[in-house]
């Protein structure tokens, strides 16, 4: 039996427990018959007999159910960048903010909420973040083809330069903005999942699922470039090309995943390092590995980011920034 066969036995029965505890702890506890009984109703109304206000089924079923759901996908998501990244950089600290692509979508973002409005509802604040990701993208690619940067290293440079211009000139609208909306802005930069809803979790899910699954299939390639560039080439794969292949695919999931649940940090940096103590260092192992522990591992700081001061919702960067803190402070003391 392989370590990643063990880990899924181990994993996948501990996600759906986590998944139960996210939607039935909160303010207003709801007991663990009840919110699987109300779930059911819902994929199949003649199946259970009602017995629940109309309030708790609201809270099971269009705020906490959801709110787990884009808990999953943006643990898995933002720990499989990490996890992608670390190999095609050859760097043990590359995460999602590597090549300014959080700091895109927050500029998107703050845009939205402090200059632009909601002028396509809801939607508004996720699609700006998105294209803000995008866009810090494309010019932390453009910059590297004008320096002649190409190579892994130099790569990572200019994404943390565009970073640091991209986040002044976000900070600058917050600076012109409304000063009644700054509360808004600080809670998404901090990270939280309260804009959950299932209409939106279509775009998080496809991008997940297109992307993870060009990562794994590429696992051996990702395998050669951690040895090398020299050894990648002499395996005939075209390193420059695919590198950039690779960091197109992290701003895409990672532009999804912090559209919806603002700059979550740490999980993307830490998560990877627990799944390759884990599974060894394969990345064929290390992306889905990586993918189920960063979900629980998000489901359980959302659990904590909403009861440690409830009634109140803690931004949940909070909590993983403490914890990812923490994690590397022993990682240290390890080697």
């Amino acid at each position: 039996m392989t370590s990643l066969v063990r880990v899924a036995i181990v994993g996948l029965p501990l996600l759906l427990l986590s998944i139960t505890c996210a939607v039935s702890f909160g303010a207003i506890a709801i007991p663990v018959e009840q919110v699987w009984s109300i779930v059911l109703h819902k994929l199949k109304p003649d199946l259970i007999e009602t017995t629940w206000s109309a309030g708790r089924e609201s809270i099971v079923w269009e705020v906490r159910f959801p709110r787990a759901l884009l808990a999953v996908l943006v643990g898995a998501g933002l720990s499989v960048v990490g996890a992608t990244l670390r190999p095609a950089t050859r760097n043990p600290l590359a995460d999602p903010h590597l090549l300014g692509v959080s700091s895109g979508a927050a500029f998107g973002a703050i845009l939205a909420l402090m200059h632009i409005g909601l002028i396509l509802g809801l939607v508004t604040v996720p699609l700006f973040a998105f294209i803000g990701a995008l866009g810090a993208t494309g010019i932390v690619l453009a910059v590297s083809r004008f320096a002649n940067a190409m190579s892994a290293d130099r790569l990572v440079l200019a994404g943390v330069a565009v970073s640091f211009v991209i986040m002044a000139l976000a900070n600058l609208l917050i600076f012109l903005g409304d000063p009644r909306a700054v509360h808004t802005v600080v809670f998404w930069m901090l990270g939280g999942l309260s804009l959950a809803q299932w209409a939106h979790l279509i775009y998080p899910t496809a991008a997940l699922v297109l992307c993870v699954s060009y990562v794994v299939l590429r696992a051996p390639h990702l395998n050669a470039l951690a040895m090398g560039d020299e050894t990648a080439a002499s395996l005939g794969i075209p390193v420059t090309r695919f590198r950039l292949t690779i960091f197109v695919a992290a701003a895409l999931l990672t532009g999804a995943m912090v559209a919806f649940s603002g700059a979550i940090g740490f999980i993307g940096l830490m998560v990877p390092h627990v799944a390759r103590f884990l599974l060894g260092g394969d990345s064929a192992r290390v992306i889905p590995g990586s993918a189920l522990i960063g979900a629980i591992a998000l489901l359980w700081a959302d659990i904590v980011a909403r009861t440690i001061v409830a009634p109140e919702d803690m931004p949940i960067g909070i909590v993983t920034g403490l914890v990812g803190g923490l994690f590397f402070i022993l990682l240290l003391r390890r080697q």
